[in-house]
């Protein structure tokens, strides 16, 4: 990093913010980034700590000698802080554009429902373990006491460290490299090891939850075990993805409720050769691209190990609320089953999800025999959506017998003592039912997909993985069955024939004869231009 000479640099500065004084729209519209004018290098290489300035103060925060918590933040960072206020990260709620059910704001906040911790109802003082606050549930309305429960540091200081004393998170300085000062002193933009430490440990421990994202991806050498993060491959950052504005991030999952910055994230945002000829061997290959997402091919596995930790990255794919098991840690959690170096499931999604709500009629999927927690949407027709790779997990969960709804298990008291029983009458209890209600035991299930972890190129799916092979990829039950009898499909031109196989027949039909996918299948693709029946 290269810092400017303080002398012009402080002259430069006091003028700036006497210039923002007298003009306030600009301002509001200016301040956000400013402080990191001279910081763009780090955004691809974020995984390093920033070197430590000198405390004479040629860097803005260089000149800060005592630190007052949030305090020390917002004497500089007030409009920062109100970015954050009104961010997915800090509300835990957010608007929800591409939900095909509930309100427009929504959230595991409130009535977000899941397959794995349920709900937050009950427990904030647990599962606000993550949230980027000091202990308070945040609200909707911004007031000072709100702004001042941020948390800036847990984002944007890898050296932090924080630990709860009577409901409130303190920095936990005895288990910190450095100083709070010296902390202050050397902020900087987030690294994956700000950002892992809860989004990989979601759920209840290590790559639990999402299945593509651990605490290997910090500082791993292995490109086998993602070539995007990997130390000795891209090295990239999540903002390198990610996309960030005014402290808003981009990018959700299909179990994922807000959508906290509307911008498209792409591979061919980086890989634009993926769009032609550049990467790819043929145009049969590139004709895919269409309707099969860049990662179903390229990412065969998930969960994997990562070859230079020690830790095991599997992830839970069942959860059972009526087995508690003491952790390593001496903690009281559901038994979970884990499995690694797993095969996706594959599914068709166009954007839009649908999620499981607390209060909602539980309905069975008459496809899995469970009650769905989340569901990406789109089918072969649809003319949004491409196959995605997903990650499938169920759950053990209470249902209330009488109202046909899940039941938001009262996680702070299973936790506190592993008793079922009593966390689900707590439960029914905080949703506003008799404790007594009569209830039963269910299993749900969610879908999510699967976009981390991609190995070098050379380890994609080759075509027979999917084509004439069921043991990846169901193709029938994706919706390219035939639509009647081999003999009635092909008696439409001529008598049915034999000794060739499916790439073969394929080809034949409709590279040579141009002819739409509608004339065997249920299903057309107008957009490649051929000939309808």
């Amino acid at each position: 990093m290269q810092y400017v000479s303080k002398r012009p640099y402080s002259v430069l500065y006091l003028f700036f913010l006497l210039f923002l004084t007298f003009t306030p729209a600009l301002a509001e519209a200016a301040t956000p980034n400013i402080l990191f004018m001279a910081l763009p290098a780090i955004l691809k290489k974020s995984h390093a700590v920033v070197p430590l300035p000198p405390a004479s103060g040629d860097n803005i925060h260089g000149t800060i000698t005592q630190w007052k918590g949030t305090e020390t933040c917002l004497s500089c960072h007030l409009e920062e802080a109100k970015q954050v206020f009104s961010s997915s990260h800090y509300q835990w709620l957010g608007e929800t554009p591409y939900m095909t059910n509930g309100p427009n704001l929504q959230g595991k906040l409130d009535l977000g429902v899941n397959s794995y911790c349920i709900n937050t109802t009950g427990n904030w003082n647990g599962c606000g373990a993550c949230h980027v606050g000091l202990g308070l549930r945040p609200e909707t309305t911004e007031t000072a006491s709100q702004l001042a429960n941020i948390d800036c540091l847990i984002c944007h200081q890898q050296e932090y460290k924080r630990k709860k004393v009577d409901d409130v998170f303190v920095a936990d300085v005895a288990n910190m490299s450095i100083s709070m000062v010296q902390a202050a002193r050397t902020v900087h933009l987030p690294t994956r090891a700000t950002c892992l430490p809860c989004h990989a440990k979601g759920g209840g421990g290590d790559n639990y939850k999402r299945g593509d994202m651990a605490m290997a991806h910090v500082n791993t050498q292995d490109k086998n075990f993602d070539v995007h993060m990997a130390t000795s491959g891209a090295d990239l950052s999540c903002q390198a993805c990610h996309t960030t504005e005014q402290h808003r991030m981009a990018g959700r999952g299909s179990d994922l409720r807000p959508t906290d910055l509307d911008v498209v994230m792409e591979c061919s945002s980086c890989h634009e050769e993926g769009q032609g000829t550049g990467n790819h061997s043929n145009q049969t290959i590139n004709r895919h691209l269409a309707r099969v997402a860049c990662q179903t091919c390229h990412i065969p596995t998930f969960a994997k190990n990562a070859g230079d930790t020690v830790a095991d990255e599997k992830t839970e794919v069942h959860r059972d609320w009526l087995k508690p098991h003491l952790t390593s840690s001496g903690a009281v959690h559901p038994t979970p089953t884990m499995a690694g170096n797993l095969t996706p499931r594959y599914g068709w999604w166009n954007g839009f999800s649908s999620s499981y709500l607390l209060f909602d009629q539980a309905q069975i999927d008459p496809l899995t025999g469970r009650i769905p927690t989340s569901r990406p949407q789109g089918s072969v027709n649809d003319q949004n959506a491409k196959l995605y790779p997903f990650k499938y997990k169920t759950a053990l969960q209470p249902l209330a017998s009488n109202t046909n709804q899940l039941i938001a298990l009262d996680t702070s008291v299973y936790f506190s003592g592993g008793d079922p029983l009593a966390a689900v009458r707590s439960g029914l209890v905080n949703m506003g039912y008799p404790a007594t209600n009569l209830y039963e035991w269910v299993e749900t299930d969610t879908m999510q997909l699967i976009t981390h972890e991609v190995p070098p190129a050379s380890q994609a799916l080759s075509c027979t993985a999917c084509h004439d092979n069921t043991a990846r990829m169901d193709l029938n039950s994706l919706g390219y069955g035939l639509k009647n009898s081999s003999q009635v499909i092909c008696s439409q031109c001529h008598g049915q024939e034999s000794g060739m196989n499916y790439l073969e027949i394929h080809n034949k039909h409709v590279n040579d004869k141009r002819y739409d996918c509608s004339w065997c299948h249920g299903f057309s693709r107008p957009e490649r231009g051929l000939r309808m029946p």
